[in-house]
């Protein structure tokens, strides 16, 4: 089974996915249609680009915050939280999933892609 069936079929994950990094493909597991998929693999792919930008300034700018490489991240919302790891994405809703245990499980399962964006 896959990363992204795996994450999809944890408690309260909502849906799972995989971007490139060039944008060109994408792959999703769980509730989402096709093109809600394809704008969550935009949205995160764009996100997880900026968030790398802002490590590498604050590293430039001689921080060293313990940030970089930036592996990941997480926006949580009201009811839903959406969480990244490499280029592995995860929609979870807040009352029904622990954030710990699916970050936790992404951190063990994506690999490092450290230097893999282009």
């Amino acid at each position: 089974m896959s990363i992204v069936n795996e994450l999809a079929e944890l408690e309260g994950v909502i849906a799972a996915g995989e971007y490139s990094y060039r944008g060109d493909r994408f792959s999703c597991a769980g509730e989402l249609s096709e093109d809600m998929a394809r704008m969550a693999s935009i949205m995160c792919r764009a996100t997880t680009m900026a968030v790398h930008m802002q490590m590498d300034m604050i590293k430039t700018l001689g921080y060293e915050c313990g940030c970089t490489p930036s592996r990941g991240w997480v926006v949580n919302g009201e009811q839903f939280s959406v969480c990244v790891i490499a280029n592995h994405f995860c929609f979870i809703n807040n009352e029904q999933a622990s954030l710990n245990r699916v970050i936790s499980y992404m951190r063990e399962h994506v690999p490092d892609q450290e230097n893999m964006m282009v």
